[in-house]
């Protein structure tokens, strides 16, 4: 079976006064979003990887030894990366939630140490990647960033929260200034209750 464009769980203005124009949603979401969807089924139609789920697909044709991925994988990983994206971001105003406080403080030491880890991850991202924090095999919190559509998927790690650093995420809005897209990610945009859940 095919995969499918997700709608936006919010409308397309829904983050503008929070620092994500309408402008941008409709390019990202509905041209670079779907263009991994319909280049991702081209690409696994007829092929062993037909039928499998995202997370398959991810991590069976994942080379960790490779300079580049493979198309498949560039573009089903991309895929899930921004399903997860979307949800990880909402147009309403949520406290983070104590048993991820707790857990966040435990790790980094505090939260506003942890927002400076990520933005220093997200900023320090040579070209296009993605910024997370994820929750490792043995159950600790970390910062990590990765390369192009590389994911968590791929190192046996939970995505807890992910912030897009490629261009076409932040460009429209603040051109090349991407600390201040990740400065305003994290104090505006982030969907705590979301990235809580995912623990």
């Amino acid at each position: 079976m095919a995969f499918d464009l997700p709608d936006l769980p919010y409308a397309h203005d829904a983050l503008a006064s929070k620092g994500m124009s309408k402008e941008t949603l409709e390019y990202h979401h509905d041209l670079h979003h779907k263009a991994y969807v319909d280049n991702g089924n081209k690409l696994i139609a007829g092929t062993e990887w037909e039928g499998k789920s995202l997370e398959e697909i991810i991590k069976g044709t994942y080379d960790a030894g490779a300079v580049a991925q493979s198309g498949i994988f560039n573009n089903i990983s991309q895929l899930w990366n921004h399903n997860q994206f979307w949800e990880m971001m909402t147009p309403n105003t949520t406290a983070m939630p104590g048993e991820l406080e707790k857990a966040i403080t435990e790790s980094f030491g505090s939260v506003d140490e942890f927002k400076s880890q990520f933005s220093a991850a997200g900023a320090g991202q040579f070209g296009s990647g993605w910024a997370w924090l994820v929750k490792d095999a043995d159950g600790s919190l970390k910062v990590t960033k990765t390369e192009n559509g590389v994911n968590p998927l791929c190192f046996g790690q939970t995505a807890l929260l992910g912030c897009d650093v490629w261009e076409h995420s932040y460009y429209i809005d603040y051109r090349n200034k991407r600390p201040a897209y990740l400065t305003n990610f994290l104090e505006n945009l982030v969907n705590w209750e979301n990235v809580a859940s995912r623990m």
